[in-house]
């Protein structure tokens, strides 16, 4: 009876074993074998505070793992659950799930290099970067504006404000347009999220405009409690029939023959920029706007402010009547010159 026992015991531990084998190289197979998924490159975006096993499960989803549970394992397993770094990728299906564990969370495993579109820039600032980034192949240096346009299939009559500020992860060699083509679709995406969820009664014809309005604020304060504020003002002067009268357009039509002060003759100057000499928005955006100014085009501040100035250490004074903008203009701004 001892007898039987003790080999009904050895088969067990031999079942146990050979079942931990299989396990262990089943996951092994997972870590190390490429993840060959359809197209061969993929682009995914990782949101600030996105958590391992929503980012497996995002990964699944889009046809990248055969399953989500083994990623974030194995993100567990190596201690990396933690160490997610957020930002925009472009994953190779040659990756195994290891590599593309390490391009997710920043170790060295995998190469990536990375280029970063700031909030605030104008596309000619954007193609510079794009132009002198040493990794990137450069397809695009030559081709005009328009011509870049038309090679990423965008119909919009300027490139200005199309390409989501963020920073843009890709393998050494990549196509400078790869880049581009990743910003845009992300600021696409954002920009109908945002406008989906717009406040009603904008006066707005569409998420364009708002795009458009959502740059002047970029270019119009830093301060993140301020943008819901200008926007509010810009809003409310298009409802009234005001001229926006916002500097950062007028700058933007001066283009490069702006020296760094604007000065009277400049607000005089017909251009379509000039929003202290015509009226409505200007025809493009001036810059790209970050998601804090997506978002205050769409949700301005409950405010019937029609007027904002400097104070000089970086917030504005807001007034709904000219009179008291007339002065706080005296009191912060007389002397500078850039009173709203």
């Amino acid at each position: 009876m001892a007898r039987v026992c003790a080999r009904t015991w050895a088969w067990f531990g031999a079942g146990i074993a050979c079942a931990i084998a299989l396990a262990c190289a089943w996951l092994a197979m997972f870590v190390w074998r490429p993840l060959d998924f359809p197209g061969g490159m993929r682009e995914f975006d990782i949101e600030h505070g996105a958590s391992l096993r929503t980012v497996a499960r995002r990964l699944h989803q889009a046809g990248v793992l055969p399953d989500a549970w083994r990623f974030e394992l194995l993100g567990r397993i190596a201690g990396r659950d933690a160490d997610l770094k957020a930002g925009s990728y472009q994953l190779d299906a040659r990756w195994s799930a290891l590599e593309l564990l390490n391009a997710i969370t920043g170790a060295a495993a995998v190469r990536l290099e990375r280029i970063a579109l700031v909030e605030g820039w104008t596309f000619r600032q954007v193609r510079a970067a794009l132009d002198s980034h040493p990794a990137l192949e450069h397809l695009t240096a030559t081709l005009s504006d328009d011509a870049v346009l038309l090679r990423l299939g965008i119909e919009r009559p300027s490139p200005e404000g199309l390409f989501y500020p963020d920073s843009y992860y890709f393998p050494k060699g990549t196509a400078d347009y790869s880049v581009l083509r990743r910003a845009a679709l992300r600021m696409r995406a954002m920009l109908a999220q945002q406008w989906a969820q717009r406040d009603r009664g904008l006066p707005l014809r569409d998420a364009y405009e708002a795009l458009i309005v959502a740059s002047i604020v970029e270019k119009e304060t830093a301060r993140e409690a301020d943008r819901p504020l200008v926007a509010a003002v810009l809003l409310n002067r298009l409802r009234k029939g005001m001229r926006l009268q916002a500097d950062p357009t007028v700058i933007y039509g001066l283009g490069e023959d702006f020296d760094g002060n604007l000065r009277r003759h400049h607000l005089a100057a017909d251009n379509p920029y000039n929003t202290y000499v015509r009226a409505g928005l200007p025809p493009t955006p001036i810059a790209i706007p970050g998601l804090a100014s997506l978002v205050a085009a769409v949700k301005p501040a409950a405010s019937a402010a029609l007027y904002f100035v400097a104070r000089g250490d970086g917030s504005s004074h807001f007034s709904e009547s000219l009179d008291e903008h007339n002065r706080a203009v005296n009191k912060f701004q007389r002397q500078s010159g850039s009173a709203r």
